[in-house]
């Protein structure tokens, strides 16, 4: 295994079975350096709702029922949402995709020639919390079990022209079986999403998703979780076909504050993950964190509030945290 790996060697198995997980509780950044569940279990959301409204500046407060003229003075111009993980749970369907196409197409590594590759839960949030988009994830994961043999290719591929070949076809493959996933019907946004949506959009307030999952899979899960006329509402959809480089990196945000026609400082963005969160500190852009079982462990501290979904988050609250932020710099 390549010594250059940024995960432990114990973190790599070829062959495993997934574990249970749970979602934990909300807790402002400002109370955090490294959340645990147990230390996120123990705080009240009503508490901490309360606690973040006496800080924060009565200037900026707004009833709910303001029109968008008397919003004129927010600092919140554009809300910005990442999807995956932000607008709905999809961690456990992208690994059950992946592990469809690994069976599939027979896909095992010289590690262990016996056995088809099958990522459990633990290894793959591992996986997709530091490694942005699944071309990268599966070229990674290549590189450090050895090239695979499969029915695309019976021996492992040796150039750079075929390894991009058996990516590209298992990739292909991985999304449309999850957007048959995803069109099953089974799958539903996370709790307050929409609202939060329909009430930014109500106050004139631009709104973005960005996402590093491939174009198609993305406007599959809009149109159907969000509904096709939201989806077109839209001041600025962005794929990770439409950037070069994955987050952590920055560009995707810097690419919707040039379309979006705003600020950095003026945005707001929602994320689950530290990759997400990075990828918005890198864009000079605040962000707030709702986590998802598989990230609630992570370090947050650079948001500026973290939340386990977004069911009692008001547009209001968002907006006093921003104007609190951009006061305190």
């Amino acid at each position: 295994m390549a010594s250059s790996s940024p995960f432990s060697p114990l973190l790599v198995p070829v062959n495993c079975r997934p574990q249970p997980q749970e979602p934990v509780s909300f807790l402002p950044a400002a109370l955090v350096h490294s959340p645990s569940a147990a230390s996120l279990r123990s705080r009240s959301a009503v508490g901490v709702s309360n606690w973040t409204r006496s800080r924060l500046p009565a200037i900026a407060a707004v009833s709910s029922s303001s029109s968008t003229s008397e919003r004129s003075g927010s600092p919140l111009h554009a809300l910005i949402f990442d999807c995956d993980g932000v607008i709905l749970e999809s961690e456990h369907l992208h690994r059950q995709a992946y592990n469809d196409a690994f069976a599939h197409f027979n896909v095992r590594c010289p590690s262990s020639p016996s056995q088809q590759i099958y990522w459990d839960s633990d290894f793959y949030d591992e996986l997709q919390n530091r490694i942005g988009g699944g071309k990268p994830k599966m070229r990674w994961y290549f590189g450090e079990n050895g090239w695979p043999s499969s029915s695309i290719s019976e021996e492992p591929p040796a150039g750079d022209e075929d390894r991009a070949r058996l990516i590209d076809t298992l990739q292909d493959w991985k999304t449309e079986r999850y957007k048959e996933i995803i069109k099953s019907g089974t799958v539903k946004p996370r709790p307050g999403v929409i609202r939060l949506m329909d009430d930014a959009k109500a106050a004139g307030i631009k709104l973005a998703v960005c996402s590093a999952a491939t174009k198609s899979s993305v406007i599959l899960c809009l149109e159907n979780l969000l509904g096709v006329d939201r989806f077109k509402q839209l001041n600025c959809f962005l794929a990770g076909d439409d950037v070069k480089e994955k987050k952590p990196d920055p560009s995707i945000y810097k690419t919707a504050v040039k379309i979006l026609g705003v600020l950095p400082e003026n945005c707001l963005v929602v994320e689950d993950s530290v990759i997400g969160l990075q990828a918005a500190s890198g864009a000079e852009m605040h962000c707030v964190v709702t986590f998802t079982s598989s990230t609630a462990n992570q370090d947050f501290k650079d948001a500026i509030a973290i939340y386990p979904d977004l069911s009692n988050v008001r547009l209001e609250e968002l907006e006093l945290l921003l104007h609190n932020s951009l006061v305190a710099r």
